[in-house]
């Protein structure tokens, strides 16, 4: 149904070594929305990316996905690490890794078919990468080698998208690219919920955001979110790059980026 949430999270609770790294987040997305995590180093994006994808047991709480446990519809979710996260040495070939978006987790030694490697083609074409797929991944820029990854996910046909910080160490040319394409899968009804540390990009990327601080400070259209207070709630001392928030928000203007990436 269209009106049940992409995703539901209930009182979810997260840590490592004991270390709270999610407090009680409660927060729904709705679908057919480019939805933003956003909130300074170390608030937990990539920990709740990875606690709705499954792959970290929370401490409390629970998800829904669809309405259902993951295990149900995970046919219908793709996701997209880190960059810095893979072995870029790994031997294969653009084709190889978008190939691997075809295979399914209980068929994993089927033979792929005629359909399936067309279904790649088309893929690796609206990502702009098709006359690079025999080139080995380790030969590709670093926003090169995210177009490929997102062709992968593209490759599965899902319905859900996550997506951990795919616009960090991409050139501009490539941001643009990988921005019309995710707004692309948006208007065709996808739902894709990205982890993204720059706040002045944010605002103009998403239509949805959740704001965090190891705690769920704000969760809502974007305009709703991104208020001084809202952003000084989730950045307090670290807003120092932002001491003019309340009047740059005023002019519709937004910071310079925030440095850094997410390490949790």
């Amino acid at each position: 149904m269209e009106n049940t949430p992409a995703i539901e999270i209930h009182n979810l609770t997260a840590s490592y070594e004991r270390k709270p790294v999610l407090w009680e987040i409660d927060c729904a997305f709705p679908q057919g929305k480019l939805i933003g995590i956003v909130g300074p180093n170390g608030s937990g994006k990539t920990t709740l990316l990875k606690n709705i994808m499954g792959l970290m047991r929370p401490d409390s709480g629970y998800i829904k996905i669809f309405g259902e446990k993951l295990d149900k519809v995970r046919h219908r979710v793709s996701y997209v690490p880190q960059r810095e996260s893979v072995d870029w040495d790994f031997p294969a070939d653009v084709m190889d890794v978008v190939l691997m978006g075809r295979y399914k987790p209980n068929k994993l030694f089927h033979r792929l078919s005629k359909e399936d490697h067309e279904i790649a083609v088309e893929a690796l074409s609206r990502v702009n990468m098709l006359e690079f797929a025999n080139r080995h991944i380790s030969q590709l820029s670093g926003g090169q080698q995210q177009r490929v990854f997102i062709a992968r996910s593209l490759a599965q046909q899902a319905d859900l998208y996550l997506m951990d910080e795919p616009f960090v160490g991409v050139d501009a040319a490539s941001e643009d690219a990988i921005l019309k394409l995710l707004t692309e899968m948006k208007n065709n009804g996808k739902t894709v919920v990205i982890v993204h540390h720059d706040l002045q990009t944010a605002y103009e990327y998403f239509d949805y955001i959740a704001l965090l601080n190891t705690r769920l400070v704000a969760c809502g259209e974007a305009q709703d979110v991104f208020t001084s207070d809202l952003l000084q709630e989730a950045y307090g001392g670290r807003l120092t790059v932002l001491s003019r928030i309340g009047e740059l928000i005023a002019k519709k203007e937004f910071p310079v980026r925030e440095k850094g990436q997410e390490e949790l």
